[in-house]
C-alpha cells in the first residue's frame, strides 16, 4: 500500500558550487561517509551527489517534515544496490517518522542529466 509519495529537483550547478565553496561544509552536512565514497570522483561526481540529494529531499517531503522537525540529511542515507538501482536506508528521526506513519519500504528513481537531478520516491507499507 502506498503510504507517501516525494519528489525534488536539484540543480546541479548549485550543487558544483556548494562543493567547491571551502567556506560550506555540504560535503559532510548531507552526505554519509558511504554516500561520499560511493559517488567517486571525476567530473561525474556533482551528478551523482545531486542525484541523492534530491532524494533526501524528495523523502523528506514524503516524510511531511520539509527540513525540519528533526529529521536531518545524515538520517536519509542512499545506497545502491547490487542491481545499481537506489535504495533508502533511514537512520534517526527519520526512521522513526517512518515507521510512525507505517513505511517499511520504499520505492526510488532518479534522473540526471547535465544541469539537473530529479528522485522521486514511494513509501510503502507491507
Amino acid at each position: 500500500m502506498i503510504i507517501a509519495h516525494g519528489i525534488d529537483l536539484v540543480d546541479v550547478s548549485s550543487t558544483t558550487r556548494l562543493l567547491t565553496d571551502p567556506t560550506d561544509q555540504f560535503l559532510m552536512r548531507c552526505f554519509t561517509a558511504h554516500e561520499q565514497l560511493s559517488a567517486g570522483n571525476g567530473v561525474d561526481r556533482s551528478l551523482r551527489l545531486s542525484s541523492r540529494f534530491a532524494i533526501k529531499e524528495a523523502v523528506m517531503k514524503a516524510l511531511g517534515t520539509g527540513f525540519g522537525e528533526g529529521v536531518g540529511f545524515l538520517d536519509i542515507e542512499t545506497i545502491t544496490l547490487a542491481s545499481g538501482a537506489p535504495s533508502i536506508v533511514l537512520h534517526g528521526e527519520a526512521r522513526r517518522r517512518a515507521e510512525l506513519l507505517g513505511i517499511n519500504s520504499w520505492l526510488v528513481s532518479t534522473s540526471h542529466e547535465a544541469s539537473m537531478a530529479i528522485a522521486s520516491v514511494i513509501g510503502l507499507a507491507d
